[in-house]
C-alpha cells in the first residue's frame, strides 16, 4: 500500500513497485490542496495489480479495511507546505501527526511486515552545522516540521514498544515531474514560459539540498527491501547544496528566458540552510544520488512543457 499514492513522490513510488511486479494499493482521498493527481496514476487504472482507494487516513475504519493482506505500507500521504500549515495548524496536524497514528495502529492490527514513513527534513529546523546527520538536534520552526517530529515520535514507540517495523526517511527537496503547483521549482518555470521574472523570496543565497524524485524513490524501496533497520532514521538527499540563484539561474538558461528574478521579503517558518549527511543510507541501504540538478531540472522543464500542451489538446 502506498498512502498519498497519487501524489508527486508517491505516484513515481507507484509506477517503480508496479514495475518490479508488485501488486499496488493506493490510498488516496484527492484532497483539495491541488488538483490533476488523478493524471499521475491514471495509466495504472486498467492494470489488475492496481488498485485504486479513495478514502482519507483520518478514516480509520476504512484505512483498516484496506490494509488487509498488505505486506509493506509506504506512507506518504500528507498535509505538505511550510506557509500552509502555519496558516492551517490543526489540518497539518491532524492529516500528518493523527494520520500517521491511525497508519501504524493498522499496520499493528492487520499484522504489516514493514511500515516506511516518509519524514522530512523540516524536522531538524536551523542547522547547527552541515551537513547534517541524523543524530542533529530536531527544532523545527514550522508547524509542518513539529507535526512531522511528532509523526516520527510515535513510529519510534510502535516500532520500541507495539512491535512494528518501520523505517523512518528524512526527504531534502524533492523535485521533478509531477511537482506540486506549489512548489519553487516549478512556479519559476511557470512564470519564466508565461515571460514573467521569477520571483524570490529573500536574497537567494539560501541553499537547498535538492533531490530529484527518482533518487528518492530508489531509497525508500531499498528501506522496505533492506533487512535489519527497524526502527532505523535515514537522510535522503542529493548529498549537496545550491542556492536559489543558481537554481533559477539554470531555469533562465534551459527555458531560454532572459528575465531577472524579483526579489520579496523572505517568508516566515522557511530555513536559510539544507544539507544533508547521506553517509548513514549510503552505508545500510545501498544508496546514492545519480541525478545532478542540471540534468534534473532539465527532466523537469521538459517535463512541465509537454505536459502544457498536453492540457492544451
Amino acid at each position: 500500500m502506498v498512502t498519498g499514492g497519487a501524489g508527486f513522490i508517491g505516484s513515481h513510488l507507484v509506477d517503480k513497485l508496479i514495475e518490479k511486479g508488485n501488486r499496488v494499493i493506493v490510498y488516496d482521498n484527492f484532497d483539495e490542496y491541488y488538483s490533476g493527481k488523478g493524471n499521475n496514476i491514471h495509466s495504472h487504472l486498467s492494470n489488475p495489480d492496481f488498485v485504486l482507494v479513495r478514502a482519507d487516513i483520518l478514516d480509520s475504519n476504512v484505512l483498516l479495511k484496506a490494509m488487509k493482506d498488505v505486506d509493506v505500507v509506504f506512507h506518504l500521504a500528507a498535509q505538505p507546505g511550510v506557509r500552509f500549515s502555519l496558516e492551517n495548524p490543526a489540518k497539518t496536524n491532524s492529516v500528518n501527526t493523527t494520520g500517521t497514528l491511525n497508519v501504524l495502529q493498522a499496520a499493528r492490527q492487520m499484522e504489516a511486515k514493514i511500515v516506511i514513513f516518509a519524514s522530512s527534513s523540516s524536522v531538524y529546523g536551523i542547522p547547527r552545522y552541515m551537513p547534517v546527520d541524523e543524530e542533529h538536534p530536531k527544532e523545527p520552526i514550522s508547524i509542518y516540521g513539529a507535526s512531522k517530529l511528532a509523526a516520527e515520535k510515535y513510529c519510534r514507540i510502535y516500532c520500541e514498544l507495539l512491535c512494528v517495523p518501520v523505517v523512518m526517511l528524512r526527504y531534502h527537496t524533492v523535485y521533478g515531474p509531477r511537482q506540486r503547483p506549489d512548489m519553487a521549482i516549478r512556479k519559476w518555470t511557470e512564470l519564466l514560459l508565461t515571460n514573467k521574472r521569477p520571483i524570490i523570496y529573500g536574497d537567494g543565497n539560501q541553499t537547498r539540498d535538492f533531490t530529484y524524485v527518482s533518487d528518492v524513490v530508489e531509497g525508500t524501496i531499498l528501506a522496505a527491501e533492506v533487512e535489519g533497520i527497524d526502527g532505523e532514521i535515514f537522510n535522503l538527499g542529493g548529498g549537496s547544496r545550491a542556492s536559489i540563484n543558481d537554481v533559477v539561474k539554470s531555469l533562465i538558461e534551459i527555458t531560454g528566458k532572459n528575465l531577472q528574478p524579483l526579489y520579496q521579503p523572505p517568508k516566515l517558518g522557511d530555513v536559510y540552510d539544507t544539507h544533508a549527511n547521506i553517509q548513514k543510507a549510503k552505508k545500510f541501504l545501498g544508496y546514492n544520488s545519480k541525478v545532478n540538478l542540471k540534468e534534473g531540472l532539465e527532466n523537469f522543464v521538459k517535463w512541465f512543457v509537454d505536459n502544457q500542451v498536453r492540457a492544451r489538446h
